[in-house]
């Protein structure tokens, strides 16, 4: 009996000292979160254009593509136009916003699907050896195109159309995804608790998606929003050249083109959507890098991409490294 009611003193303890390590852990979490600048910055500026675009279709009855010939070419300033108006009379602001949505979900839906085919080919490609010549193979002939010229190609053969670009772009980024899972594979499955897996009998899929999948899934956490920027640019570099969204549709690509052909007359349709641009790519960098320190406390130790000494010095004073 006594022993029973000591178990059961010992079992309440530990179930005790559980919840109190899950607490502190997640409070840990929160400061980690807090203390990282980078994170907070890149996803509040993310989740402000989110937020404009969402409600600027929601509350917003404008028709985007409604010419208006008699107010064309506006500066900034007036009160109907806040940012002027484009060589058609449309209100810059509201096709600026609309082509940071049309950015931001055409970059995460080519993520999306370029980080899936990456993550299965890599798999393959990296635990099964008869495969890994041949899916690399493909791979490696995909990234020796230039990845705008092989885009445009793609493009240019399938259609103009929103489909055709995440096709194209898909395409061109998932090979990269591919060999950054395989580098990955290639390591993990030598690890002990692999071995033993399989010296239990598990099969292959059990051990690519219960043992060596999650080991993979933190690293492409922060390749997401790499990749994410790299699509941002590249679908409005396509958008420019004429092979992106068909216009009327809005895009920073076609909109900065559209200025282009006015740009010593009308310098803000090109600098305010290319700001806009820019400040995406920033904060999707900041945001990758933010992800990065959260996920792998060792990139506190590296140092920054600036080769400047006294500038290494100052950052690793402020993250608290003393190295």
């Amino acid at each position: 009996m006594g022993a029973a009611v000591h178990a059961s003193i010992e079992a309440t303890e530990l179930a005790s000292f559980k919840e109190a390590l899950i607490k502190e852990q997640r409070r840990t979490t929160w400061r980690r979160i807090r203390g990282n600048r980078r994170l907070i910055w890149g996803a509040g500026v993310l989740l402000m254009l989110l937020a404009c675009s969402i409600a600027v279709a929601l509350l917003t009855s404008v028709d985007l593509n409604a010419v208006d010939p008699v107010n064309r070419l506006l500066p900034p300033g007036s009160r109907e136009h806040m940012l002027g108006t484009d060589e058609f009379g449309r209100d810059l602001l509201l096709r600026v916003i609309a082509g940071a949505r049309t950015s931001l979900l055409l970059g995460c839906s080519i993520c999306i699907l370029a980080i899936s085919g990456g993550l299965a080919i890599g798999l393959l490609a990296g635990y099964f050896a008869p495969l890994d010549q041949l899916l690399m193979r493909v791979c490696d002939g995909l990234m020796a195109i230039p990845g705008i010229l092989l885009a445009l190609a793609l493009a240019t053969t399938l259609g103009t159309s929103i489909q055709s670009l995440v096709l194209a772009l898909t395409v061109v980024f998932t090979p990269r995804v591919a060999r950054v899972v395989r580098s990955r594979v290639l390591s993990v499955r030598e690890e002990t608790f692999i071995e033993a897996c399989r010296s239990q009998g598990a099969s292959h899929s059990r051990v690519l998606l219960l043992h060596i999948a999650p080991n993979v899934i933190p690293l492409l956490i922060v390749q997401f929003t790499l990749l994410f920027a790299d699509a941002v640019l590249t679908e409005a570099a396509m958008s420019f050249l004429g092979a992106g969204v068909p216009p009327p549709g809005a895009s920073l690509g076609n909109i900065i083109y559209d200025g282009k052909q006015v740009v010593f007359s009308t310098q803000w349709m090109v600098l305010i959507p290319s700001i806009v641009l820019v400040t995406i790519v920033l904060a999707l960098n900041a945001l990758g890098d933010g992800l990065d320190e959260l996920f792998n406390p060792q990139a506190l130790l590296r140092p920054p991409e600036i080769g400047i000494p006294w500038l290494q010095k100052l950052r690793r004073r402020r993250r608290g490294v003393t190295i």
